[in-house]
């Protein structure tokens, strides 16, 4: 799989990277898990795979309003979502995940889509973003899927470099966002993909002090608030920050 074609996850307690092909493992537990996709072979297919790792799937549905009441019966550790669902096929399956989000907040959420789609990503990950993954459905497949659902439902955040992309690199910059320099976003970008600060400065061909210099201007011109839960509380407000400002 080429680094284009891998996702990237946002860094775990204390800084250290999530996701990629170094660091994550998938949950070795067997989890619980609805399906929500109208398509049923896509669907069908996705259930196979899912039960070839030991997973169970309590539910598979075809709509928005199935999606809720199945999570509201089974409580699974992960709902798998299309965001395109009946009745409009546009964001019902975002929709939806944002009420799940809210209803039941331990209920990992990963987002499927055949285009990067980001209204409501903001409102989904107002509160956490850890939990929460969107992937491409050209990327489902085989082993890196399995891994990502096992990241997800274990508490992470994984989104596909694409995602990744227009969230960082798109034209809308607005508040604290629109005073960061280009050095600062280069540093916000690869902050969000995982990367440790020794990794940034690998990446950027700068001394890891530097590094640290633009994370704490980054922290500081975002006015993002020194909490006790330390870098890794900050780095995660660094980049719903940007996901807020997008949808403001």
């Amino acid at each position: 799989m080429t680094e284009h074609e891998s996702a990237r996850t946002l860094p775990g307690p204390g800084g250290s990277p999530r996701g990629g092909s170094t660091c994550a493992r998938p949950s070795p537990r067997p989890l619980r898990i609805v399906l929500a996709d109208d398509e049923r072979l896509f669907r069908g297919a996705l259930a196979a795979l899912l039960a070839s790792r030991g997973h169970e799937i309590t539910a598979q549905v075809g709509d928005a309003d199935e999606l809720r009441a199945a999570v509201a019966r089974t409580v699974p550790d992960l709902a798998v979502i299309d965001i395109r669902m009946p009745p409009t096929k546009r964001l019902e399956g975002l929709q939806a995940a944002v009420d799940i989000r809210q209803s039941h907040h331990d209920v990992g959420i990963l987002l499927l889509s055949q285009s990067v789609q980001v209204t409501h990503l903001a409102e989904l990950t107002a509160s956490d973003v850890r939990g929460v993954g969107y992937l491409l459905k050209e990327r489902v497949a085989g082993e890196h899927f399995l891994d990502t659902v096992g990241r997800i439902a274990d508490g992470e955040c994984e989104f596909d470099q694409e995602v990744l992309q227009l969230l960082l690199n798109g034209p809308r910059r607005r508040g604290g966002l629109a005073t960061l320099s280009p050095r600062e976003l280069d540093v916000l970008r690869l902050m969000a993909q995982g990367l440790t600060n020794p990794a940034i400065a690998d990446q950027l061909v700068v001394t890891v002090k530097t590094v640290e210099t633009h994370v704490g201007s980054i922290f500081r011109r975002l006015e993002l608030p020194d909490e006790s839960e330390g870098e890794y509380h900050r780095r995660v407000l660094a980049v719903l920050k940007y996901l807020q400002s997008r949808d403001s």
